[in-house]
């Protein structure tokens, strides 16, 4: 069964990048181009996985996103990963209390953005 991931970046050569890094196997990528986009999206296509930028434009950032799919009871077991720039420990406390899975600091290298979804879309044992 294809791997369905959800991309949510406001940059579209970074968009492009992960999705090129993440085109192996069988996986089914989305793309969004801000939080409010991004949410509507992930209660449209249930993925297993979000891939979920921290600063964008617009009325959500990627915490609020984060904490709106981890309330939501219809995507439970939806994975988020933030992508950000902000790695200091006050931006990875926040992430952890919106619920995210995972938090990668960009500039990050392409197999640890394959080990991250690998291991957090790995069928449990």
């Amino acid at each position: 069964m294809a791997k369905r991931i959800l991309i949510v970046e406001d940059q579209a050569d970074l968009r492009k990048l992960v999705r090129m890094t993440l085109e192996y196997g069988d996986v089914e990528i989305e793309e969004a181009g801000d939080g409010a986009s991004g949410l509507l999206k992930a209660r449209e296509l249930r993925p297993d996985i979000v891939l979920l930028d921290v600063m964008m434009p617009g009325e959500l950032d990627g915490y609020q996103v984060c904490e709106r799919i981890k309330r939501d009871e219809s995507l439970s077991g939806v994975k988020v990963v933030l992508l950000t720039a902000r790695g200091q420990r006050t931006d990875l406390e926040h992430g952890e209390r919106v619920g995210c899975d995972a938090y990668l600091v960009k500039p990050f290298s392409p197999f640890e953005l394959i080990a991250t979804v690998d291991e957090l879309t790995a069928p449990p044992l």
